[in-house]
């Protein structure tokens, strides 16, 4: 399973986020005074830069608001509401972004991995074929099948198919060298042989849906 690749917002953008939490939750209430950022630096564990930026985001969305001689100072509970709302909604559009191209990815992949196992069938195939050329195949004729009740001839089954009738299974009885007068029924199994392709377009013929 592939591991979802995590992505971490800024420092600065966590702290702003954290600050709008508490106002929220009312640790900081309107009018508050929110100390020196050396302090918010100290509280946060993040540089007096790391802060800075952090104050000015709210700052700039009118959550904080800074008083000349009075420091930074809580402005607005509602915008930062307002804030933590609009940042839950990126980040869900960022979950499910991430998640699409994960499973894009596991597709391409599953994707892939078919393609190798169709080529080392076909590969296989072929290899059968140069060894023994005339190891049959078998297909039962259902009664959903195409083409019943036909003569080989009529069918022009090789020329449709390249592969040559070996023999049928028609309820008990094995028909071995079947003419091009032996008619096709219900339930009969037929034994043929042709290239590696000649299987496929067997089924095809007689069950093109």
């Amino acid at each position: 399973m592939t591991k979802q690749k995590e992505t971490r917002s800024p420092r600065y953008q966590q702290v702003a986020i954290e600050i709008a939490e508490r106002i929220v939750d009312n640790r900081y209430v309107v009018g508050d005074k929110l100390y020196a950022r050396s302090t918010l630096a100290s509280t946060f564990s993040v540089s007096p830069e790391t802060a800075r930026k952090a104050v000015n985001i709210l700052v700039d969305l009118k959550i904080l608001e800074v008083k000349h001689g009075s420091g930074v100072i809580v402005a607005s509970k509602q915008r930062a509401i307002s804030f933590l709302e609009q940042f839950r909604d990126v980040q869900s559009i960022e979950e499910i972004k991430n998640n699409l191209m994960n499973s894009l990815k596991q597709q391409k992949e599953e994707l892939n991995n078919v393609t190798i196992l169709v080529n080392q069938l076909v590969s296989q195939t072929v290899k059968i074929n140069q060894v023994n050329p005339l190891l049959p195949s078998e297909l039962v004729l259902n009664k959903e099948a195409s083409h019943l009740e036909i003569s080989i001839s009529e069918l022009n089954l090789w020329q449709e198919t390249g592969a040559t009738v070996i023999a049928i299974l028609h309820k008990e009885e094995l028909i071995l060298s079947p003419g091009p007068y032996a008619v096709l029924n219900p339930n009969d199994t037929l034994y043929f042989v042709g290239d590696e392709f000649a299987t496929q377009r067997m089924i095809n013929f007689f069950y093109p849906n």
